[in-house]
Formats: structure tokens, C-alpha cells, sequence
């Protein structure tokens, strides 16, 4: 297959004349990938099972995944689900549009084969402009996961996209960097408690702040058995993972620090590349030029938005450099660093060294 990639002159001011073609393709059960604020979604025509398929297929994504549907205003979410629960009106007056997914009772008219085999139905309606006139132009609700092959790091970048999915897709369309750089929260609201699936840039903080009290999934901190059935993407399987093995150290910055520092040189002078994730603030403690030793700066600790946005172009990097090995230092696990130990976790198969 030929892949068309349409760059977009100007992603905050974009022009329907852009978006015709890709909003044609996305009719006729072909797929797309697309900039949001959070990451590149793979999109195809949500209410199309033969479409849904396409997407699991291009992405090695298994089948009982569910994808997220993507709308562009409120008018168009009865069509897809069954209630629409006071906590979802709050979350939406508040967060919509936005890096904020929630979980509702479906309609019938949602195929299974967008769901996963649930009765229930993820929905999202981004900000950014490329995204949400391409869906508002589409006509339909777009099914749109992150557009990498399964389980590698989510892509924030057109170039990420083109990484993995030149020759499997019709179309991608460059819309520069994405904001965020990590996917969207995910929030269930189709039971009695609001329950986070999924940590991302609406933070816990932020939820519980609106609304009270929110549960929160165990699957955020741990693996999840094989028996179970994810309610959300991102919940079971192996996620936004290199290819080196990863650990992640848990501690204080400076013990953590000095733990990967020793670790990074046994493993240099043993003839394997290493690569190290560190901060502003601790870069300092690590050695520097050491031949097999590739050490990036993620962000500061002070503003982990930084580390969000710039995780997964890191890990894509470390693939690049082929290197055999990472280390990478923890964060805080409140507000938006939930998110990134809940990326960092799975990313290392939960593979964590305490200090």
C-alpha cells in the first residue's frame, strides 16, 4: 500500500481543503493518522467493524483492546451512547474538548469490533484543530487509537508515525509535535462511582476536585491478569515500550541517581550501550562521555509536564541509537507524574528497582 502524507501548512489555522481527502478515506473505511494534543491517533470510522479491523491489523493491537471513539462536539455523543450520567456533564463541561476520554454504556449502534467485546463504549472529543475538523468533516465518529505498531512508544511526531506505519495506512497527516505527549485520561462513568482507567493530563487532583470522591483502577500501578478483559486501552498489555529492557529506579533523586550511575558503567564496560533517562536536575550526577553511554535530559522535575511531553521521543530515540539497555529515575506519582510512572511502569514490564 502507498501511504499519502499531507503536511499541514499552518495546524492551528487549518484549512478544510486539507482535510477533504483524509475525511473521504475515513468514510470509506480506510484509515488515517492524525495529530491530537495528547499523541498520533490511527483513525478509522468508528461504526464500521471492517474498519475497526484494519486498525487492529496495522497495529499488531490485540482484538480485545478497545479503541476510543472520537467526536468533535457534544451533539454528536447520544448517537453512540446509551445515558449520559450527571458525572459525564460535569466532566465534559469542564474538560471537553480535551485530553479526557470516558467510558458510557454503548449504543447499539457501536460494533463490538470497535469495543472489544464490551458493552460499553470509550469516548473523547480532542482540541486540537487538525483533529477535530477532520472528524467534524469525516461525519462520523473516528475510532482512533495511538498510530504505532503495538506497544512501542505512542508517537509524537509525524516522523514516529511514519516509523511504523508507512506502507500499512492511506494517509498520514503531519500536523507538527503534538502538546501533551501522552494519551488522554480515561475515566469510567458508566457505573455508580467514577473510576480512573487511566492516568494522563486531567489529573486525579483535577477529578477529585469536581467531583468528590473517584476510585481508582488497580490497574494504574500493577499488571493486570490475563484473565481479565481491559475496559480501556492501555489496561493489560505491555505498553509504550522500547525495545531494550528497561528499570525504572524508585527512590530519592540522588540515590536513584547514584544507583543508575553504577549500574550504566558495570553494564558500559561490559561492552553493552546503555541508555539513561534523567532530569535537569539531576543531570550532574551522572558520568559524562562515557563511550557507550547515551544520557538524555527528559525535563524537570520542577514542571514534569516537560518529562510527559518529551517520554516518549526519548524512548523512540534510545531505539535509534540501538541501545541494549535503560535506566531510568522515577517521579512523583501526583498530578500529571501519576501519568508518567504509570507510562514509565509499563514501559518497563514493571521492572523497578527500589533504592
Amino acid at each position: 500500500m502507498d501511504t499519502k502524507i499531507i503536511r499541514i501548512a499552518d495546524p492551528l489555522n487549518v484549512k478544510d481543503s486539507e482535510l477533504t481527502e483524509a475525511a473521504g478515506i475515513i468514510r470509506a473505511g480506510g484509515l488515517v493518522a492524525f495529530p491530537t494534543e495528547t499523541v498520533y491517533g490511527l483513525g478509522a470510522n468508528a461504526l464500521d467493524e471492517n474498519a475497526a479491523r484494519k486498525i487492529y491489523a496495522a497495529k499488531g493491537r490485540p482484538s480485545d483492546n478497545p479503541l476510543i471513539a472520537h467526536i468533535s462536539c457534544m451533539d454528536e455523543l447520544p448517537a453512540l451512547v446509551s445515558a449520559i450520567p450527571e458525572t459525564a456533564e460535569k466532566l465534559a463541561a469542564a474538560f471537553w474538548p480535551g485530553p479526557l476520554t470516558m467510558v458510557f454504556h454503548k449504543k447499539e449502534i457501536v460494533p463490538y469490533g470497535t469495543t472489544g467485546g464490551l458493552d460499553t463504549v470509550a469516548v473523547r472529543m480532542p482540541s486540537d484543530p487538525v483533529a477535530n475538523r477532520l472528524i467534524r468533516l469525516s461525519g462520523v465518529p473516528v475510532a482512533a487509537p495511538s498510530a504505532n505498531t503495538s506497544g512501542r512508544p505512542s508517537p509524537t511526531q509525524a516522523a514516529h508515525v511514519i516509523e511504523d506505519m508507512n506502507g500499512k495506512i492511506d494517509m498520514i497527516i503531519d500536523g507538527g509535535p503534538v502538546g501533551i505527549g501522552l494519551e488522554s485520561t480515561i475515566v469510567d462513568v458508566s457505573g455508580g462511582m467514577p473510576t480512573l482507567l487511566r492516568p494522563g493530563a486531567v489529573t486525579l487532583e483535577m477529578l477529585t476536585e469536581l467531583l468528590g470522591e473517584v476510585a481508582v483502577d488497580p490497574a494504574i500501578s500493577g499488571p493486570v491478569s490475563a484473565d481479565v478483559k481491559p475496559k480501556a486501552p492501555g489496561m493489560k498489555y505491555r505498553h509504550y515500550a522500547p525495545k531494550a529492557q528497561m528499570t525504572l529506579v524508585e527512590g530519592t533523586a540522588d540515590k536513584a541517581a547514584a544507583c543508575i550511575a553504577r549500574e550504566a558503567l558495570k553494564a558500559a564496560e561490559s561492552g553493552k550501550r546503555v541508555g539513561i533517562i534523567c532530569t535537569e536536575e539531576t543531570r550532574a550526577l551522572y558520568p559524562d562521555g562515557v563511550p557507550g553511554i547515551v544520557l538524555r535530559v527528559i525535563g524537570s522535575r520542577g514542571n514534569e509536564e516537560t518529562v510527559a511531553h518529551n517520554l516518549f521521543a526519548v524512548l523512540r530515540e534510545f531505539d535509534d541509537k540501538d541501545v541494549d539497555c535503560i535506566y531510568s529515575e522515577s517521579f512523583s506519582g501526583e498530578n500529571i507524574g501519576r501519568a508518567v510512572m504509570n507510562r514509565l511502569l509499563k514501559a518497563a514490564g514493571y521492572h523497578t528497582v527500589q533504592v
